[in-house]
Parts: structure tokens; C-alpha cells; sequence
């Protein structure tokens, strides 16, 4: 499922766009942002059918070898080890993961010259060259170069342009979604005959979540701004960045509008996105600001905290 940290993060994203565009229609930009969640859980399927089309790229790659004139040994014994890995083929013969590639005409068929690339950079691999020599097979072993895959291609530009030709709503999503696919290799056992595909949220609780966060900060964000002035006014305001105030006044939202997120949760979540999103310096700043907000709306008794929240 996508983490909260995912949804966090697409939600001040569409609040930057809504804010910075001069947009006056809320519901558009929530209906656009719901877009961009849909659009993650589409990319996790993407991602994982890449070895799938990487492991066929091979096979062909094989059959045109035995079909040389003077063919070598090598070429009408090729070492099928990839090409059969039992976890690539769990995944190939998914119907949950062709349901949704076929219903949201996903793939990469268009994308040939990645296929290319990335079954070059696998060959070049020491941990493929190392799987490949090994005669022995299992299915450890098969689940733990698709591991590796995955890892790999968080450094591959190749991939991160041909991502973002696809669609703008996938840029920083990879690494979440890394993440989701390394937890659904984790699980899957050589008894599974389908794959464990995770559902698009943890709960019911994670939509509302996204669209209640949204809604809230930017109905309030001129209050919050304002109260925010207030913890901020021996600060230069022109140093003090627009996704700062952003990213503090969606905390607020967040901090009075759910009783049941822990209010260290809360500011754990949201300094570490400024880590990547702001500028260097922000998240101290943020975390320093935040700290005096909490603390005063506690005082007001705005920030009420219920079950789990309460550790």
C-alpha cells in the first residue's frame, strides 16, 4: 500500500500547484491530486513487470543467437538461469498485475531502448555475473536478484527519463514504490502460485486522510499564516521560503484536524519531507517553529489527541 509519508508529500505538492497557479477551484485541484495518488499505485505495477520484460529481451536475445550461421556452443547452450527465474515468472503470469497493465494500458512496449539499457547494466552487474555462475538454483536465490534489480534502479537515469515522459505525476515516486515492491518480494514464498499484489491504502482511513489534509490546509491557509507570523517575526521574511510556511501551516492542519496521528508523528513526517522539498536549512527552522506551534495550540486547546494518538 502507499505510505503515508507518499501521500503526504502529493498533497503539499498539489497545494504548491493550487497556491503558486492562482487557481480558485478547490475541488479540481483535489480531483488532480487524487489523480497523482492513482497514478503512484499505477507506477508500482509499471516498475515491477521490468525484469518481466528485461527476462524476454534475454530469451530473444538467446533465440537469435541459435539461429547464427556458425553458431558457438554457447549460443545453442545458453545458461537460462534468468530467463526461468521463478520469481519473474510468478510475476509474468500475475492476473492481478495483467489486470491492471491491460485495464490502465500500462507497459513498455514503447520503451524498447530502456529494455536494452537495463538488461546491459544487469549483464555488467557484479551480483547478476555472481547469480549466473552459481549452478545451483532456488528460489532465495531467484527472489534475491530481483531484489537487487530493484535496488539499481533507483541510480538509473535511463529509467527516471522515460518516467518522467510518461507522466509528470511519477516524478520522486520511485524510491516509495521501491519500497512497496521490496515488501511484496519479502512475503511471496515458492508455494505462491500469484503474486500478493498490496492494496492502494492501508485502509479507508488513508483516502479521507489525503482529501481531509488538502481540504483543511488550504481553506485555512491565510489563518494559519497568520499565526504563523506570529512565531516567526524576529525572522527576515524574505529568507523564510514559501514551502516552509506551506509545510508549517499543512502541519497545523494536520496536527488539529486528526485526533487519531500522534503529534510526533505528525512532526517527524513533515520535517523530513522538508528535508528533500525546502531549502537546507528548513528543517530546523520548521522544526523550531513547529515546536512553539504545538506547544500554543496545545495551550488553546485546538490540538486534541484520541486513542493510538495519545502515545
Amino acid at each position: 500500500m502507499l505510505s503515508r509519508r507518499l501521500l503526504r508529500i502529493k498533497v503539499i505538492k498539489a497545494l504548491f500547484a493550487h497556491l503558486k497557479s492562482g487557481a480558485d477551484n478547490m475541488m479540481a485541484s483535489e480531483k488532480t491530486l487524487m489523480a497523482s495518488v492513482d497514478k503512484a499505485y499505477d507506477l508500482y505495477f509499471q516498475i515491477i513487470t521490468l525484469p518481466v520484460e528485461v527476462a524476454r529481451y534475454a530469451e530473444q536475445r538467446q533465440e537469435l543467437a541459435k539461429q547464427k550461421k556458425l553458431p558457438t556452443h554457447e549460443d545453442l547452450n545458453p545458461n537460462t538461469k534468468f530467463v526461468d527465474n521463478a520469481v519473474i515468472r510468478i510475476i509474468a503470469n500475475s492476473d492481478a498485475v495483467n489486470d491492471r497493465i491491460a485495464a490502465r494500458k500500462l507497459g513498455w512496449q514503447r520503451y524498447p531502448e530502456l529494455i536494452r539499457t537495463l538488461y546491459t547494466q544487469l549483464l555488467d552487474s557484479d551480483y547478476y555475473k555472481e547469480y549466473m555462475l552459481r549452478e545451483e538454483r532456488s528460489f532465495d536465490e531467484d527472489k534475491r536478484l530481483l531484489e537487487n534489480f530493484f535496488k539499481e534502479l533507483q541510480n538509473c537515469d535511463a529509467l527516471d527519463d522515460v518516467l518522467e515522459e510518461i507522466s509528470v505525476l511519477w516524478c520522486d515516486d520511485l524510491p516509495y514504490i521501491i519500497m512497496m515492491i521490496m515488501r511484496t518480494l519479502s512475503g511471496l514464498r515458492a508455494s505462491h502460485t500469484e503474486l500478493r499484489v498490496p492494496a492502494k491504502f492501508k485502509s479507508e482511513e488513508d483516502p479521507e486522510f489525503v482529501k481531509t489534509l488538502f481540504e483543511k490546509a488550504l481553506v485555512n491557509y491565510n489563518a494559519y499564516q497568520d499565526y504563523i507570523e506570529k512565531f516567526t517575526a524576529n525572522w527576515d521574511v524574505e529568507r523564510i521560503v514559501f514551502m516552509d510556511n506551506l509545510i508549517i501551516g499543512t502541519a497545523m492542519a494536520e496536527l488539529t484536524s486528526f485526533p487519531s496521528i500522534p503529534v510526533k508523528v505528525t512532526l517527524d513526517e513533515w520535517i523530513e519531507i522538508s528535508k528533500y522539498y525546502s531549502t537546507p536549512g528548513s528543517s530546523t527552522f520548521i522544526n523550531g517553529v513547529l515546536d512553539k506551534i504545538v506547544a500554543s495550540l496545545t495551550e488553546e486547546g485546538r490540538i486534541k489527541k484520541a486513542g493510538r494518538g495519545l502515545i
